[in-house]
């Protein structure tokens, strides 16, 4: 994956949020020579650019407030978010933490550096990504079996079967219907519970 990263840092959308100094205007040049694609913006605009794969964002105690407005539009996955930082303090780290920042550029900004910065922030940001949807693919599989599991008590319940038994009936019914198990459980749930409303009922 990692020689990818290198390979994907060509063409890389990167927003720069940082005053046009001359800090600033270096900075677009070196990341335009790496190869990055870049969009300059500055004061802090109201949000992230849509197509920006990587953020650097200049943390500053002037930029608070507009910063923490900018945090709160990310909607989805966020892009990967570089800080550069002037001087440390409790107040600024904390800014840095909220951004969710996976690198930090100490100012002055030089050249020498940027692109190991950019690189293992990309690869973690891939990382986490990659960890984000294993956790969203065991939490849909957790319910996917809670879900048999209560229908087969459905069934264990209402028609006295095994839990074997209920387990094959549940199985068999969605090969029938050509539809995942997970699916038929619902399909028992639904229909346990409409049937327990309308009990209720008369």
């Amino acid at each position: 994956m990692s020689i990818q990263i290198l390979r994907d840092l060509r063409g890389l959308r990167v927003q720069v949020i940082h005053p046009p100094d001359g800090e600033g205007v270096s900075l677009v040049e070196h990341l335009r020579r790496i190869g990055c694609s870049v969009e300059a913006q500055w004061p802090v605009p109201e949000a992230f650019a849509s197509t920006a794969d990587v953020v650097l964002l200049a943390v500053d105690s002037d930029s608070r407030d507009a910063i923490r407005k900018l945090l709160k539009t990310v909607d989805g996955i966020p892009p990967t978010i570089i800080a550069i930082v002037g001087y440390e303090n409790p107040s600024t780290l904390q800014l840095v933490l909220e951004a969710g920042a996976l690198a930090v550029i100490e100012r002055p900004v030089r050249p020498f550096g940027l692109l190991t910065h950019l690189t293992l922030a990309r690869s973690l940001w891939m990382e986490r990504q990659d960890a984000e949807r294993r956790v969203r693919k065991l939490e849909r599989k957790l319910a996917g079996i809670q879900k048999i599991q209560r229908a087969k008590s459905i069934l264990i319940a209402n028609q006295g079967l095994s839990e074997e038994d209920a387990y094959a009936t549940i199985r068999q019914q969605a090969m029938a219907k050509r539809i995942p198990m997970e699916e038929m459980a619902s399909a028992i749930i639904n229909a346990n519970d409409l049937l327990t409303y309308r009990g209720k009922g008369d």
